[in-house]
């Protein structure tokens, strides 16, 4: 199977701290990375060898045509990004503490991305997709939301996988209850759900997944993904079961390390010739060998700096 998978939200600027382990207050400098998690998702999904396409818009200023530029250096195709006068590329100054964890700080009022529109969204990009990823970061209330469901809308009548990962940055949102109501709203329209043990209990009000799944398993969700980060992942259908323990390694930063997780997840089923046809019938043993894989993945990457940077040829995940 060697079909596209899109990737739809925003693509920015991540600059990452000179010094780490130091409040935000105390970075010295800082240098300037391609980020934003549908691009990590599609920049994990190149690297491996599969075909990836991000759907997204970026301000006509020096950090969009940066960004532009570094998509395409790193195998992501980009015929589907707009380029704007009305706002400016988006941008996430990131600190990091001594275990790897980071904290943002947005500059996002409104960027270019948040204003691209359902008008442009065109179905043929559909045409041969063979998923759709997004998250939470672009669902807020402005015009990219609504591009959002009209995507959603053209990948379900493809044929296509609809993968969601909220990957919540409250930080983006006035009202939190509204963030947690749009999730809510978003999950039912997926086949693939991940989630992080940090996730978990604000989207479902349960601290333990086992008790949560009946509140996650609905309408079109056919495989929930839980990721512990040192803890492990574990993988869920209506039929089947799977945990993997995660590889122990000294984090130096865990940009990305989630968008690499579904990325390298999302392209193992292609690779396996999983589809939304055969999707709720995948084995245990299949979610395992995923599960592993991606945690490897993940493990090589958060002990380099940045996110798609950091990411790993194909030949280095040996499991």
């Amino acid at each position: 199977m060697n079909k596209t998978l899109l990737a739809i939200g925003e693509a920015l600027i991540d600059f990452i701290p000179a010094q780490t382990g130091c409040k935000f207050s105390e970075v010295k400098s800082f240098s300037p990375a391609l980020g934003g998690a549908p691009a990590n998702v599609c920049g994990a999904y190149a690297k491996l060898g599969g075909k990836s396409k991000i759907i997204t818009q970026l301000g006509c200023d020096p950090f969009g045509y940066k960004i532009k530029d570094e998509l395409e250096s790193s195998g992501i195709d980009t015929s589907c990004v707009s380029m704007t006068n009305k706002a400016n590329t988006a941008l996430a100054f990131v600190s990091l503490e001594k275990n790897g964890d980071r904290t943002f700080s947005f500059y996002r009022n409104p960027s270019a991305d948040m204003l691209f529109d359902k008008s442009q969204v065109s179905s043929s990009w559909f045409d041969d997709a063979y998923a759709l990823h997004f998250c939470s970061v672009s669902l807020g209330r402005f015009p990219m939301r609504d591009a959002h469901l009209t995507a959603i809308q053209y990948a379900r009548e493809s044929g296509a996988l609809i993968s969601f990962d909220p990957n919540l940055r409250t930080q983006l949102w006035d009202d939190k209850e509204d963030l947690k109501k749009t999730v809510s709203e978003f999950i039912p329209q997926s086949d693939i759900l991940k989630i992080s043990d940090e996730e978990l209990e604000f989207i479902t009000g349960k601290k333990n997944i086992e008790d949560a799944l009946d509140s996650l398993f609905i309408e079109n969700v056919k495989l929930v993904i839980y990721t512990c980060g040192a803890d492990g992942a574990y993988a869920y259908t209506g039929k089947a079961k799977a945990y993997a323990e995660s590889y122990k390694v000294k984090a130096f930063d865990t940009t990305g390390a989630g968008d690499g997780f579904i990325g390298s997840f999302l392209w193992s089923l292609s690779a396996r010739g999983i589809s939304s046809d055969n999707l709720s019938d995948i084995s245990q043993e299949t979610l395992r060998e995923c599960l592993m894989y991606s945690n490897k993945f993940c493990s090589l990457s958060v002990q380099s700096p940045g996110a798609i940077a950091s990411y790993p040829e194909p030949d280095k995940i040996n499991i």
